[in-house]
């Protein structure tokens, strides 16, 4: 996913996914710094991961890699009674 909204200061982005933080740019914008903790939590729990691009004024970029391989085998091989 990929906007062109504020971005997140450098500073800011290795607490990103904690609950409850939000970024020091945000102003006015309402919100509660949850939703991407949570997003944090799913992708964990699914052995996903996600990465995040972002520069201030430009906007955000995150990228979730799902793991293929492991998704070919498990598809290749015999299912079980």
């Amino acid at each position: 996913m990929q906007d062109a909204g504020i971005g997140i200061p450098l500073a800011d982005q290795e607490r990103l996914f904690d609950s409850f933080f939000r970024a020091k740019n945000v102003g006015i914008i309402p919100g509660t710094g949850l939703g991407l903790s949570i997003v944090k939590k799913c992708v964990d729990l699914h052995g996903v991961e996600i990465a995040l691009s972002s520069e201030e004024d430009v906007g955000s970029k995150f990228t979730v890699t799902l793991p293929l391989a492991k998704l070919e085998e498990e598809q290749l091989s015999p299912a079980t009674p």
